[in-house]
């Protein structure tokens, strides 16, 4: 790729998959700048899981974050109904030993510290927000609200859900609202039932529960009801709605409830949008969330996101010419995001399941399904292959 000097990527962005893109890239020769809207990079957010098929790809480009010991490696994954009793284990374990990487959740600031490590001090320009950008005879440049630009060979917008870059790409979009709050939380925590390594999804009437360890004595745990989406959207509740709405529910649900602080209970609506099949034109594309934003009901969006970090250096460092890199990347990675997207939203509805008969349905399949085709099934989700 333009031999004679080294080539730049422009990242808006330094999420999860912003900063990950600018870690690939700079393995393969790359020179980036990561432009941030946050005008600081304080440690935010709560869980979130890096499966194997994450893991996997990082370690295509040599990089090791050493996640298993900032986070914890996943042991056990049950389904289970709302009392505690056991609906199914998912194989994810056995999966990650015969690929050789494990599935990992952890804190998305311990995730985003190992990334940061990566980089050097000026590799990411904070209090950068983007407003437009234009294509040149040599790249693309970006304009920024306080009148700075950049310039560089492609534009990656890895700018989240509300992305700027994706909204010049393909105009104003709505987005779309399935009808249900989701509740986020992490907090010290034990319980005899919460053992090392394990991740617990509870299923009720129209709710659902996650209870995961991230290590360090430390659970990630999420809820979700159904509302109207102008409900769930403008929910100002506090812990004492959230208790009650698990009232009844398996002690360890109710148990890490109670000893989560209030202030550390973050709300937010379900949203996602179509599929974009479309990720971009000339020296720009999109990455993660910004690409193919999705439901959470997979724990895929950090992996998929760095999936696509993965191959667009792959991409980008084989391809003589910058642009017809990105469209590389762009069709390898396609398919695989969209089926993602896809399943993440059936599994969402399926689980936000209300009515008695479509809940009963649901757990007798989930029950009996044969192992061989759940094994299959959650083998496809985590095996990465850089061809897609």
């Amino acid at each position: 790729m333009l031999p004679g000097r080294v080539p730049k990527a422009i990242i808006v962005g330094a999420g999860i998959g912003g900063l990950t893109a600018a870690v690939a890239l700079r393995r393969v020769g790359i020179d980036v700048e990561v432009h941030e809207r946050a005008s600081d990079l304080w440690p935010a957010g709560t869980g979130l899981s890096l499966m194997s098929n994450a893991l996997t790809a990082l370690r295509s480009l040599g990089i090791d974050l050493g996640l298993e010991r900032r986070g914890r490696a996943i042991e056990t994954f049950e389904f289970l109904d709302a009392t505690g009793r056991p609906v199914r284990k998912l194989p994810l374990k056995e999966i990650g030993d015969r690929l050789g990487a494990p599935s990992v959740n952890i804190h998305r600031a311990d995730l985003q510290q190992a990334l940061l490590e990566q980089l050097d001090d000026s590799s990411v320009r904070l209090g950068a927000s983007a407003v437009d950008f234009r294509s040149t005879a040599d790249g693309v440049r970006v304009r920024f609200t306080d009148g700075r630009e950049a310039h560089g060979d492609v534009l990656i917008g890895a700018d989240g859900f509300r992305s700027a870059v994706r909204r010049q790409l393909a105009g104003p979009e709505e987005a779309r609202e399935p009808g249900y709050v989701c509740w986020l939380a992490t907090t010290p925590f034990s319980h005899p039932r919460f053992t090392d390594g394990c991740v617990r999804h509870y299923w009720g009437p129209g709710q659902r529960f996650g209870l995961v360890d991230i290590g360090h004595g430390k659970a990630y745990w999420w809820g979700t009801k159904n509302m109207p989406p102008s409900s769930a959207r403008a929910w100002s509740g506090g812990k004492d709605d959230i208790t009650r709405a698990f009232t009844g529910w398996a002690d360890e649900v109710q148990e890490a409830i109670r000893v989560t602080p209030e202030s550390a209970i973050v709300s937010v609506p379900a949203q996602y949008r179509p599929f974009l099949e479309r990720w971009g034109e000339g020296p720009v594309t999109l990455l993660g969330d910004a690409a193919h934003p999705m439901l959470t009901s997979l724990g895929q969006g950090a992996g998929t996101s760095v999936e696509d970090a993965v191959v667009l250096a792959q991409s980008l460092a084989s391809a003589a010419d910058p642009r017809q890199g990105l469209r590389t990347y762009e069709s390898i990675r396609r398919a695989r995001a969209k089926r993602m997207v896809q399943l993440s939203y059936r599994l969402s509805m399926i689980e936000q399941y209300e009515r008695p008969l479509p809940r009963l349905l649901r757990d007798a399949y989930f029950r009996w399904v044969p192992a061989p085709i759940l094994y299959r099934q959650n083998m496809s989700l985590l095996t990465f292959t850089p061809a897609g």
